[in-house]
């Protein structure tokens, strides 16, 4: 299996716009930062984790052939808003591309994209909706494991779904994750894991509070991501960081074991 960092950075992306920070500025090709997303290759299939505003370029940048499915974590525009994109990809294609979501995220893409589902939109691409819920189920035959964790400090509001399968865990978005979720995570040989930045913040993990839930978790790996211009420059966190823990950086590519 192998898992593809599309984009590392917060819903603002970095550099952020209009903004003129050290780390927006930077000359650091692994400070700049598309919206969040990574692309999982296993058994012959390309499955996405979250479709964002910068899907298109992120498709031309990998050379990407085909997507087979998406898994989405939640209903917010910048991991929800590239799905027109997907008009030439699913005609190219030339069959439905797969996508795994809960319920109030499918009804969110429904109102948010109207004419795709009209039947009356000429190009509209070929998607089947799979609802899915706090439960394991399969994508292209392969298992996945929902990890519920909150976009807020309060359990049970705002749901975000991270993913499990094989030896590798994705969590991103996330505030509050319950202690009978990071159970389902325990074993994995990579974790992703959101950190927003150094201070701490109502909807997402900070760097320090991410660090705390892997020292919980002890995996082989870590890697952080859903980054704003706010967590610094790669090159100084990274020398913050105690191993294995690593900042992603977008495009960046891992080998992880599939069992």
């Amino acid at each position: 299996m192998q898992l593809t960092f599309l984009g590392t950075g917060a819903s603002t992306g970095i550099p952020v716009l209009g903004c003129t920070c050290d780390v927006c500025q930077s000359t650091d090709l692994r400070d700049k930062r598309l919206r969040s997303s990574a692309m999982l290759q296993i058994k012959g299939k390309n499955i996405l984790i979250d479709c964002g505003p910068d899907f298109r370029q992120q498709f031309l940048q990998q050379r990407i052939s085909r997507i087979d499915a998406i898994v989405f974590t939640h209903e917010h525009h910048d991991h929800t808003s590239g799905l027109d994109e997907l008009r030439s990809v699913s005609y190219f294609g030339g069959s439905p591309i797969e996508i795994y979501a809960s319920a109030k995220v499918c009804k969110s893409i429904e109102m948010q994209f109207p004419y795709l589902f009209s039947g009356n939109y000429f190009g509209s691409p070929q998607l089947n909706f799979n609802v899915i819920e706090n439960k394991p189920f399969t994508v292209c035959s392969i298992p996945f494991i929902p990890i519920l964790a909150n976009h807020t400090d309060v359990q049970g509001e705002n749901p975000v779904f991270g993913y499990r399968t094989g030896g590798l865990t994705y969590i991103t978005d996330a505030k509050y994750i319950a202690p009978q979720e990071l159970e389902k995570v325990e074993g994995s040989q990579m974790v992703v894991i959101n950190a927003l930045s150094q201070m701490p913040h109502f909807k997402h993990l900070s760097l320090s509070e991410a660090i705390d839930v892997l020292n919980q978790l002890n995996p082989g790996q870590a890697y952080f991501t859903h980054i704003s211009h706010m967590l610094g420059k790669q090159a100084e966190i990274t020398k913050q960081l105690p191993e294995p823990y690593f900042l992603a950086y977008d495009f960046l590519s891992i080998q992880i074991d599939s069992e």
